[in-house]
């Protein structure tokens, strides 16, 4: 019989490496694809008493803030009873709206997989080995590219010829472009590779007005398109703007990216606000994710997955309701996926994930990494190296 592993110490380790070619600054608006930034991280590990660890390293920096409360609660806790410890992080972060749980959760699951020597999907079930994949772009005008509605067409056409099943739009800001040019990219796009691939338009809460939005939401009926991903400038929190907005359009919308958890997520669909429901690994957490997705499916809709990632890729592979991995940010410019769980490749030793504008395969997908836990290997020496704070909970 295998000893059980008790929680004996957390390490949380500040990262700060140089990224470029990613078409991202500090403030998000560089015009040069080469522009170098400084990226902020933190590596989590947790250590047990019978030598087995987990290992995550989260982009998001504002969970580190969050975690002392937590983290030193959970010392003693046996590390493979991820349900309990979910709820004891969720109830110690709930002022923080549960910002760190996920990280969190994801050690605790890399950990899991180490302890059985099997890749967390196959924990979490299995369902596929090969995930279709989505391009994202960038908003428009981002390091001089995308500025044109024949731009957008253009674009999408070479992800077609790419292989990739699906293009999602992030347009320009509301700001930069009146909303007929909005309109005019959506034709665009349409016209050049509709029916030969789904398409998505990802407003960002970009629309000032219900009226912009229903222009925008109307030209994506007529092109067909798949869905429209929280286009209003509402916080992504209104429901009864959704509500009409779906009343009067046929794409599906997509909502719940802006919500914390399962819960807040769940109650888009049941106030029947959106047609898709927003994941987030990254965010969330696995547990929570896959919570999520099972609620989806009792009511016989889809989620699909935020960006990208092992986290991610795992998820998506055990979940029978769920789409596309989303594949971005990119632009004719930028070569590199520029996700956050994507960038500073140095901090993996083994099984970092392809993330050029060419990488997916020519079926159009992506395969789950096959290690034990999250199937990487961070390069330890590197992190400490560039390691900027640590703190360790006993």
């Amino acid at each position: 019989m295998r000893k059980v592993p008790k929680i004996t110490s957390f390490e949380m380790h500040m990262v700060e490496c140089q990224v470029s070619h990613t078409g991202l600054s500090p403030a998000r608006v560089s015009k040069k694809a080469d522009a170098v930034f400084t990226q902020e991280m933190f590596a989590l590990k947790v250590n047990t008493d019978i030598g087995v660890s987990g290992e995550y390293v989260s982009p998001y920096v504002v969970e580190a803030a969050m975690l002392p409360q937590a983290l030193p609660l959970l010392i003693g806790y046996n590390a493979l009873e991820r349900e309990n410890i979910y709820n004891q992080a969720k109830r110690h972060l709930k002022k923080a709206l549960r910002t760190g749980l996920a990280a969190v959760d994801i050690v605790l699951w890399d950990l899991a997989g180490k302890y059985y020597n099997a890749p967390i999907y196959e924990l979490l079930g299995g369902y596929r080995k090969r995930i279709p994949v989505y391009l994202s772009t960038t908003s428009g005008g981002k390091n001089g590219a995308l500025k044109t509605p024949e731009e957008y067409a253009d674009f999408a056409e070479q992800a077609l010829q790419l292989g990739y099943r699906g293009f999602k739009i992030h347009p320009w800001s509301s700001a930069a472009a009146p909303v007929d040019q909005h309109v005019a990219m959506i034709h665009a796009v349409g016209r050049r590779v509709g029916g030969k691939m789904d398409l998505m338009l990802d407003g960002s809460l970009q629309y000032e007005t219900f009226a912009d939005t229903l222009k925008v939401a109307r030209a994506c009926d007529e092109e067909n398109f798949f869905w429209l991903e929280d286009p209003m400038n509402d916080g992504g929190m209104s429901h009864y703007a959704a509500q009409k907005l779906r009343q009067l359009i046929k794409t599906p919308l997509l909502q719940g990216e802006y919500a914390h958890g399962v819960e807040q997520r769940m109650t888009y669909l049941t106030a029947e606000a959106t047609d898709f429901i927003r994941g987030d690994v990254i965010q969330d957490g696995i547990t929570a994710t896959m919570k999520l997705a099972h609620a989806a499916e009792a009511l016989g809709v889809d989620i699909e997955i935020h960006v990208g990632g092992p986290e991610t890729r795992h998820c998506i592979a055990a979940i029978r309701n769920t789409n596309y991995y989303e594949w971005g940010l990119l632009n004719p410019k930028i070569k590199r996926v520029s996700n956050p769980s994507a960038q500073c490749k140095e901090v993996h030793k083994e099984g970092h994930l392809d993330v050029t504008l060419d990488g997916i395969g020519k079926d159009g997908c992506v395969p789950v990494p096959e290690g034990p836990g999250l199937g990487v290997v961070y390069d330890w020496d590197f992190i400490k190296a560039h390691r900027t704070a640590v703190k360790v909970f006993k």
